[in-house]
């Protein structure tokens, strides 16, 4: 697959995940079952400006470096259960995917 091709992907599925919810890195590889974590944190890295990146974070729960700030006020606004000042409560907040019915 090419790296365009990956990046839509990736991009399309984190416009899906819905406000108040998160996936890991990990987890958006895994339902795409192409790439890695690493992978799908180059493409938010480089091309995720224009989607919700707050919803994609670290397998710890932890915010984005550099960030926590801006995400904080995101999840403030949607709603996402938080673990203290800088982790989300994965139990909690962690999503699937979309169903097999509304697949990319």
């Amino acid at each position: 697959m090419k790296g365009d091709d990956y990046a839509e992907l990736v991009l399309n599925l984190v416009e899906r995940i819905p406000a108040g919810r998160v996936m890991t890195y990990g987890d958006v590889a895994e339902y795409l079952e192409a790439g890695g974590p690493r992978q799908v944190g180059r493409v938010m890295a480089t091309r995720g400006g224009g989607v919700p990146w707050w919803r994609v974070i670290r397998a710890d729960g932890r915010m984005l470096p550099g960030h926590e700030a801006r995400a904080r006020a995101a999840y403030a606004g949607e709603g996402t259960p938080l673990r203290g000042e800088d982790r989300v409560d994965l139990r909690r907040a962690r999503w699937e995917g979309p169903l097999p019915a509304e697949e990319l």
